[in-house]
């Protein structure tokens, strides 16, 4: 059945409200989020235990913490293809299983190798769900709503940090890393329930023939018959040519380059420092001179902060813009860092220099939550062109963990080795370096439809001029 028949069939059929539907569906698979923040949040507070219990070295605390980026970076490489091939609901289903499992697989870990182990597997369930949650979430979301509803997905992520870092804290009194690591599971089985009640996206559905299927989720999540069927006759144009990733990659140029643009975009992100303050709270706080109480608490009110930050980018993104937000974020951000270099390179610590430091320390939290956090995920769904958008988004994301865990993995000993100034100097230089790369390279996509920037970007355009 053609995509016109079918929506000419539907005109006098009862319709719900539209919007609401779809922002139902993308709330439902941002979901996925809250359990990487979780995941993410978790191990801050559980490390100092965990290390205490095994008596882990701090190249087997940096081992645990990265580990899990390694199985992210092996899930966003395998998560491209099974997106393709399963589609993104059941992918959804995959990564929340593979959520359950590994948490339950940390909590009951009885040495390092263990705990590693499942934290590797929890990490394979967050490379899938990173790749596939922002790509689904695109995929239903109308250009008006885009940026706002990828938002979402970072949102989670912010309220899952949160809610491990205070779970942390209330454990700690009791010293059970275990149940730290534990009570991920709990809302990992909701997640699980939730992503059975998830249509296949309208792209990924015409991408498998089913023109149909395609045309009855667009008709239950657009305003209109005649939006709906619209869309649907634009993505149907543009799967006249099957899914190419790497054949197109070594053949267009110009899908070099979004791939390289996202690339580039996630190591931004990374390198900003942001999972330097997530991973390792605590530390930055000790090294501030707070105790135990003051470490944990701080670090939950780090959580806070970035919660309450990411509604300014939900927001504002559909209204002022990517570009804008960016710049001012990493303006922020390098201020915040070159600002707690300075307040840890002094002598002593006086209780002004210890709250001041916090102070910086949170607004960076707030340059990143508004700006570098949502949006780089959303550019990243939106530059990659239809025909390459699975093997896109899986080299970006793949890109993420990769730089993430080498974030991880190294930040305690460049503490030891550089000192904590000048640790926080050579983050804060890159968050300046940043604000060029924006200006230079990264495009405008607000209020502009997927198969526009994909149009500019085959024409050649320069990578800044293919949104709006």
């Amino acid at each position: 059945m053609s995509v016109a028949a079918f929506t000419t069939q539907t005109t006098h059929a009862a319709k719900q409200p539209m919007v609401g539907r779809m922002v139902f569906m993308a709330i439902l698979a941002a979901v996925a989020g809250l359990m990487f923040g979780l995941d993410i949040g978790v191990i801050s507070g559980a490390l100092g235990f965990i290390a205490k219990e095994f008596n882990a070295t701090q190249g087997q605390q940096e081992w645990i913490v990265s580990s899990m980026m390694f199985g992210a970076a092996v899930g966003a490489l395998c998560a491209g293809r099974a997106s393709f091939m399963l589609g993104r609901r059941i992918s959804l289903i995959v990564s929340a299983t593979l959520f359950v499992i590994g948490a339950l697989g940390c909590a009951l870990s009885h040495s390092v190798p263990e705990l590693i182990i499942a934290r590797v597997l929890l990490g394979v369930a967050i490379g899938v769900a990173s790749f596939v949650a922002p790509l689904y979430i695109s995929e239903i979301a109308d250009e008006s709503h885009r940026g706002g509803l990828i938002s979402v997905y970072q949102l989670m992520i912010t309220v899952g940090i949160l809610v491990a870092f205070i779970s942390d804290a209330l454990f700690a009194y009791v010293d059970s890393w275990r149940w730290m690591l534990g009570v991920v599971a709990i809302p990992g089985v909701l997640f699980l329930v939730g992503a059975f009640f998830l249509p296949d996206s309208p792209r990924w559905l015409m991408l498998r023939g089913r023109d149909a299927d395609a045309v009855k989720v667009l008709y239950s999540i657009r305003q209109t018959e005649g939006e709906a069927r619209e869309e649907a006759e634009g993505i149907k144009m543009q799967l006249q040519q099957k899914q190419l990733g790497f054949s197109m990659f070594r053949s267009n140029p110009n899908f070099r380059r979004s791939v390289f643009l996202g690339i580039g975009l996630q190591i931004v992100q990374q390198l900003t420092g942001i999972n330097v303050v997530m991973y390792y709270a605590p530390r930055i706080f000790e090294v501030a001179g707070f105790g135990q109480d003051g470490q944990l608490w701080g670090t939950a009110i780090v959580g806070l902060v970035n919660v309450l930050s990411t509604f300014i980018a939900i927001s504002f993104v559909d209204r002022w813009g990517r570009r804008p937000m960016l710049i001012a974020g990493f303006i922020i951000m390098a201020i915040g860092m070159g600002m707690l270099a300075t307040l840890l390179g002094m002598t002593g610590t006086s209780d002004i220099a210890r709250y001041l430091s916090v102070a910086v320390l949170l607004a960076f939290i707030v340059g990143f939550a508004f700006s570098a956090g949502p949006l780089i995920w959303i550019l990243c769904a939106e530059i990659q062109p239809l025909q390459g958008r699975d093997f896109g988004i899986a080299c970006s994301t793949l890109t993420n963990w990769v730089a993430n865990m080498i974030v991880g993995a190294t930040f305690l000993t460049l503490l030891t080795s550089l000192g904590a100034s000048h640790t926080f100097w050579v983050y804060a230089l890159m968050n300046i370096a940043f604000i060029a790369v924006t200006i230079a390279f990264v495009p405008e996509t607000r209020g502009v439809t997927l198969e526009s920037i994909e149009r500019k970007l085959n024409r050649g355009m320069k990578l800044r001029e293919i949104g709006r």
